[in-house]
């Protein structure tokens, strides 16, 4: 396919965990990609260059999201953008104002304003489920939880859930900015992701998963509801190339509580030191990917997600034999 002829789309943040299956798949449906990352040369990023079709049609930009000028020359010339960059902490917030709030909300309107000038037609924002399910009065399990809810922002700053609040803020000036400027703007909140790594460093759900692999921290016996990371680029992309999608999609393929996830890994992987006592929390949350799905979004069986992520992790040499760090 000749250049000319080839899409040109953005990935801001493209060296993260979702972000770089993105890229990797946008590379294989034949789309040129402009990638931005806070340092090209950091080798932190080398597994973007070593994608297939990246020598050839991908272009890293340095490019901090709070600058708004290096993000506009990393957008030009696009047809779409897919906003992914946001700090993810592993570990408690300190200062969430610069930690997570400036990042969140500062860079989301660089890179929504850069897309207007330079004319995009099409932005996908990749928010998250923390900003449809928290509140202080959960739904029943049987009322599955769409995209008409909002996670309660003051309960979240309560209980100083930052990345909730961050997420939640971004996303609703991102649908905010589409309506005020008719730039055609779409989100889509993913579940926990897990599933295989193509970055060398661990993210904040492959971080989470393994402590569960690993039992170092006590867990609470809580529905939670994760989503493939293939399946999360597959339904970013979706949402994307369908002239129908608007607004908000969630996306998640499966619930289980703490015990249920536990019990099916021990069957499969008896060796690692799993939590043996959860405190128990009445709190299970049922979500809808409906509106996704009859876009046709699909998704893998959570057996098939379990055991590619656990082979990664080994073959990362992130979990040993006897369950502990490598």
């Amino acid at each position: 396919m000749a250049e000319e002829k080839m899409v040109r789309v953005c990935v801001t943040g493209a060296g993260g965990y979702i972000a770089s299956w993105l890229v990797k798949l946008l590379l294989s449906k034949g789309y040129l990609v402009h990638g931005t990352v806070r340092d090209p040369g950091n080798p932190k990023n080398g597994h973007l260059k070593s994608l297939e079709n990246a020598p050839d049609r991908l272009r890293l930009f340095k490019a901090d999201i709070l600058d708004y000028d290096r993000i506009l020359a990393a957008v030009s010339g696009s047809a779409g953008v897919f906003h992914l960059a946001c700090p993810v902490p592993l570990d408690k917030v300190e200062n969430p104002e610069v930690d997570l709030l400036e990042p969140a909300l500062t860079g989301t309107r660089n890179v929504l304003k850069a897309s207007l000038e330079a004319k995009v037609r099409k932005v996908v924002v990749v928010s998250s489920v923390t900003t449809v399910a928290m509140t202080a009065d959960p739904r029943p399990k049987d009322q599955p939880l769409d995209e008409t809810v909002w996670s309660d922002v003051e309960y979240c700053k309560l209980r100083e859930y930052w990345y909730c609040v961050a997420k939640t803020l971004a996303e609703m000036e991102a649908l905010e900015f589409s309506k005020r400027t008719g730039l055609n703007i779409t989100t889509i909140c993913p579940s926990i992701t897990i599933g295989p790594m193509l970055q060398r460093t661990l993210n904040a759900s492959s971080s989470y998963f393994l402590e569960i692999m690993k039992g170092t921290k006590p867990l609470e016996n809580i529905g939670t509801c994760f989503v493939d990371v293939r399946d999360t680029a597959e339904a970013i992309l979706l949402v994307y190339e369908s002239p129908e999608a608007e607004g908000r999609y969630i996306c998640s393929a499966s619930e289980t509580s703490m015990k249920e996830l536990v019990s099916m890994l021990k069957e499969v992987y008896p060796a690692y030191n799993y939590q043996k006592s959860y405190e128990e929390v009445q709190n299970a949350v049922s979500l809808s990917s409906v509106k996704l799905q009859n876009l046709g979004w699909k998704h893998r069986a959570f057996k098939e997600t379990l055991n590619d992520t656990i082979h990664n992790y080994r073959e990362a040499e992130s979990l040993s034999t006897n369950g502990t760090a490598s």
